[in-house]
């Protein structure tokens, strides 16, 4: 996935209606990589999500040996995969201790996503967070 946070931003800015910026989502998750067969696993399986939504987390290194958080997803559903793909746009990529000092809802709130989510969907994207977190937790110890 090759989404940058930057970009992301200034194409909501742009996109007037938030019509046009659920269809924008929906192209975000259209990006993200299809999953293996084996990877839509209950292992990663994100609990607390109304849609099926599932998250392969790996740890790995930098050059210089720090480690470093790799995230792959997918869902069931169209908007939900545009979130998936937003959060995972936002920590893929970071150290585990990034991803824990990193809030994801700050950029919710700055793309005005929080008031336009529907509860389910919220609770589902607070779901997400907090594996992702506990996935950055567990690579740390």
């Amino acid at each position: 996935m090759t989404l940058q946070i930057d970009d992301v931003i200034a194409t909501f800015d742009m996109l007037d209606t938030w019509e046009d910026r659920y269809r924008y989502l929906i192209e975000m998750g259209r990006s993200l990589a299809p999953l293996l067969d084996e990877e839509r696993s209950e292992h990663n399986r994100v609990r607390g999500c109304a849609s099926q939504v599932w998250l392969v987390t790996r740890l790995t290194q930098r050059p210089d040996g720090s480690p470093l958080l790799r995230f792959r997803g997918d869902s069931d559903a169209h908007i939900v995969k545009g979130l998936v793909a937003l959060v995972l746009s936002f920590y893929d990529g970071k150290a585990p201790q990034d991803v824990l000092s990193s809030d994801v809802m700050g950029l919710f709130k700055q793309l005005e996503l929080s008031e336009h989510l529907t509860p389910q969907r919220s609770n589902g994207v607070r779901s997400m967070v907090e594996r992702i977190r506990r996935d950055a937790t567990q690579a740390l110890a």
